[in-house]
Order: structure tokens, then sequence, then C-alpha cells
């Protein structure tokens, strides 16, 4: 039987991190590659062959070249791994020593670090453990020192992620500047437009598609050559919703920087952990912005309300700006699809809970648009007909409804505040308590996971208060702004998205005088400047033959 006369592979192992580009020419991989392969040919190594891993730290070991090295030396096809030093294997000491004293001896692996002296055929160096110490605890420093010029550069505003979000290329001048791409700005604002008009995003994504617009992974590979997760290059049009919706989120459209939204527990942990908002760094204007402050905040209104498209992958209109006038709770549209125009909207904590915690407080989707809509055309009527008549009752209302809001909104902020501190001194001793051996691992987990949730949840009310208090802070701006809105849509003949957040900020519905009663809904519209109208909706026929209220009330 004739066996194989192939030598086993000498694997020249080479390894780069953005880190290591600072120390100069030394340590490229060109520099190692002429390293490693004058050492095999002067000491007679055979069949070499490179392993590259460029640009990856040395603190993790899932690297795609050096995962290609062990299956060939399980597998038995490596008999030697030479590197230009220690630090090249890796900068984790304990994972670097378990290759050097275990991995390597099981398989019957010779490793040499040629600048080190380490060569495990004449025995191991007493000194390598050490050496592997320092390889760690330089990573550990360098990687302290880039946090602490990333968290600076964050401080000042200045963009540390290196990803460019789609819309927006490099500056040629300063490459951390961003400036709107001439190729991709406008597809966001396509996206942003149609989104506004009632369109929902899996519908978005088709469209694109339909329409040959390349997706944002696959731009980037073949514009700016970045190889994104995700990427399908037989597929260069398909759109993902999920993308789009994190497009429709995403503040940078105004010209805004969000930094340390994420961190991780070490340097050798890489998993991102996302911070609370209020740890954000945000800084306005920090570049061009492709989407208006006006257009951005309406998305975000409808985002929270439900947002599933129907069908015909249209959008519910009022989504997140009806509310039970009873319980609070938000009303969602129950799509009746082969007959539409009986689709009504009902109490979401009804839904959920029946009439144990409150009523349906039902409402027809017609009706509903039906009044809205006139009580739209008559007010901004009478704005154009009479803008400082407005202006003073617009005023002296939102001053009084101010002064009102802005003392529950002081209190509450205040009792959150308070809840806060409690919540984090709890955590606190918990954990006091966990170390200290009075409760178990598992009764700290269980306990302090239900505070964990608490506080989050608190520290978004206090988000929410806090841009409650803001845009009390701005009311005569929102006047100024109603005036000129109600002299640009002068002909209003239908109720889109955009006008109805343009206009109006909540709907409170109130249950009929008996739930199955034929009668109307009370229901209090608030609109943008704070002014209230109060409407009684009719019966479906009145609504259908024109009926509606008309007229604009004084409000209340």
């Amino acid at each position: 039987m004739k066996t194989s006369t192939t030598p086993q592979i000498t694997a020249l192992y080479c390894r780069l991190s953005q880190e290591d580009e600072l120390d100069g020419e030394s340590n490229s991989i060109q520099n190692q590659k002429k390293i490693l392969q004058k050492y095999a040919e002067d000491n007679g190594f055979l069949n070499w062959q490179f392993y590259v891993d460029d640009g990856i730290s040395g603190v993790t070991f899932d690297r795609p070249d050096f995962n290609r090295l062990v299956v060939d030396m399980e597998n038995g096809k490596v008999g030697t791994v030479i590197t230009k030093d220690l630090s090249r294997l890796g900068r984790d000491y304990l994972m670097t020593g378990m290759y050097i004293e275990i991995f390597f001896p099981q398989h019957n692996i010779r490793y040499i670090a040629v600048n080190d002296g380490v060569d495990t055929e004449k025995g191991n160096d007493d000194f390598v453990g050490i050496r592997n110490y320092f390889n760690d605890f330089f990573a550990r420093d360098t990687s302290k020192k880039i946090r602490a010029v990333q968290k600076a550069k964050a401080e000042r505003g200045e963009r540390v992620g290196s990803k460019v979000p789609y819309g927006y290329m490099p500056s040629k001048d300063n490459l951390g500047r961003l400036v709107p791409n001439p190729e991709t700005a406008p597809v966001v604002q396509r996206i942003f437009a149609e989104y506004l008009s009632g369109i929902g995003a899996r519908t978005i994504a088709i469209r694109l598609e339909q329409d040959k617009i390349m997706s944002p992974s696959v731009y980037n590979y073949y514009k700016f050559s970045r190889h994104e997760r995700g990427l399908e290059l037989d597929k260069p049009y398909k759109w993902c919703d999920v993308t789009i919706r994190l497009m429709l989120r995403n503040e940078v459209y105004l010209g805004v920087t969000a930094n340390n939204k994420t961190k991780t527990k070490s340097n050798k942990l890489k998993k991102q952990i996302r911070n609370p908002r209020n740890e954000w760094l945000i800084t306005e204007g920090t570049h061009e912005p492709i989407i208006d402050r006006k257009t951005f905040d309406m998305v975000q209104k409808w985002f929270d309300g439900r947002r599933k498209a129907d069908q015909t992958g249209q959008i519910d209109k009022f989504a997140g700006l009806l509310y039970c006038g009873d319980c609070g709770e938000r009303m969602y549209l129950r799509r009746i699809v082969k007959y539409p125009h009986q689709s009504n909207y009902l109490c979401g904590m009804y839904q959920r809970y029946g009439n144990n915690h409150c009523t349906g407080h039902r409402i027809n989707q017609d009706d509903i648009e039906a009044v809205v809509l006139q009580k739209i055309r008559d007010i901004t009527a009478y704005v154009r007909e009479n803008p400082n008549e407005f202006y003073e009752l617009a005023a002296g209302s939102a001053n009084e409804a101010a002064e009102k809001a802005m003392k529950q909104y002081e209190a509450e902020k205040t009792n959150l505040t308070r809840r806060m501190a409690e919540l984090k001194s709890i955590i606190r001793c918990l954990y006091e308590d966990r170390v200290l051996g009075r409760i178990t691992p598992e009764q700290y987990d269980e306990m302090s996971a239900s505070y964990q949730a608490e506080l989050k949840d608190t520290d978004a009310k206090l988000d929410e208060i806090g841009a409650e208090m803001d845009e009390q802070s701005k009311r005569e701006e929102l006047i100024l702004k109603f005036i000129d809105n109600a002299k640009k849509y002068i002909d209003i003949k239908e109720l889109t998205p955009e006008i109805l957040r343009t206009f109006i900020r909540r709907i409170d519905v109130y249950e009929k005088d008996h739930p199955h009663s034929t009668g109307g809904n009370d229901i209090v519209i608030h609109f943008t400047t704070e002014m209230t109208d109060r409407s009684k909706m009719r019966h479906l026929d009145l609504v259908k033959n024109g009926q509606v209220p008309r007229g604009f009330n004084s409000p209340v």
C-alpha cells in the first residue's frame, strides 16, 4: 500500500488589529509575512501556508482564518504553527495559555513564536505565562485608552461609529462628518413621505423592490466595499420592512448625532448592551438633516399607536391619536376587511379585559373621520379669516392649560424621581444581601428582575414627561405654526395622516349614554395649540347626510 509523502502544513499565522496598526510598519501583515517566510525557509520548514486575520483584535479567538487553522489542526493537517510573537497568537492570557499548554500538545502541534524565542519542541519557557499576561494587560490598557478617546469624541458630539447611515456619506473634507448622499437621500425622504401618507413599511419595501432600488446593504457593498450582515447579492432589490422601521425611528436624519447608545462589560466580552436613553450623548446640528422635524415627529406619533397595515397595505390614520375618554387607554381599530364601512374603534382596555375594566366606547371609523375632517375644515377657515382673534383665543387657552399641565408634570416628575432613587437603593441592597449570603442567587435574580423592569419603565415615563414639558414651553411657537398651517391647507378634501397630525394632538372618545344605543359618542378634540373642541357624534345616517356639527366651538 502506497503511503502519502505530503508533509504536514507549516502554518504561518499573521494577525493585525486596528490598535496594532498604531505601532506602524513593524506589525503590518506584510512585515509579519516576510519574517515568517524567511524563518520557515532558513530553518527547513516545508509546505508552509499563510493564515491571516487582518483587522481583528487579539482578545477574541473567534477569527475566520484562525478558526480555519483550528479545523486543519483537528484534522491532522498541520504539524507546526509559527507566529511573529506570542501576541499575534492572542492577547487573552487564559486562552493563549490553553492553546500552548493543552490544545497544541493534544494535537501534536509544534508552536514557535519567533521574536519571543518560544519553541515548544525545546521545552516550555517559564516566562511564556508572564509574557501572555503582559500581552493581556497591554490589550486591556489599550482598550481603556481607546474608550477614553471615544468618550471624549462622543461628548464633543463627534460621530464615534464607523458605519455610515443609509442616506449619508462621509464628507470629502472631513471623513468624520456626514453629508447627504445625492443618490440615497431622496430614497430616505420618499420612505418618510410614503409612510406619512398611510402606506405600511411592508408595502413600501415592495414598492422599492419593484422600482429596482438597491437595498442599503447591497448599495454599501458596491459603493463603499462594505460587507454588512444580511447581505444578499443575489437579491439586490430586496428591502426588509424591519430596515424601513429602523430608518423611520433614526434621529440621525434630523442632523442629530446620538452616541453612547451601547456598551460592553469588558474588552473581552464583545456583546453590546443597550444603554437607557437618558445615558445617551445627544448632540443636535452636527450635520445637514435629510428629514425636517415636523415630518419626523409626525412619524413618531404614528409609531405610538398600532401600526400594523391591513390587507391593502394601509395603516390606520388615527393610530396613536384616539384615546378612551374614561380610562385613558388608546383605542384601536377593529378592521372588518369584507365590510370596511363597519370597521370600529374600541377601547384597548376593553379589548384586553372586557367589561370588568371598561366599556367598548365603540365608534365607527367613517363617523369619526367625517366629524374630524369637518372640524379641521371649520377651524382652519376660522383661522384664515380671523388670525388675530384666534391668536388671542388660543394664547389665553394655552396659558391656562399649560399652567395646569406644568403643575401636574412637575408633581409627577417629583414622584417618579423619588421612586427612581428608591428602586436604585433597593437593587443595591439586594446585591449586598446576595454577596453576604442573606439571599440565594436565584432569589436575587427573581427579585432584581422585577425591580429592574420597574426602573426601566419609570425612566421611560420620565423621558415622556420631559418631552411633554418641553412641548408646553413652546406653546406660542405651536400657535404661530398652527396659523401658518391653516393658511397652507386651504382646500382639505381628504383626511390624511399628515393633516391629522398637523392639526390634532389627541382625541378623547367617551361612551354613549348607553353602550348599545344608537346615540352618538361625546368626543373632545385636542388641537396642537392646546385648544379643545367638544362635539357630539350623531347617528351614522345623519353623518351620511352631511348633518355633522359645524362651526368652531370655544375652547374649554
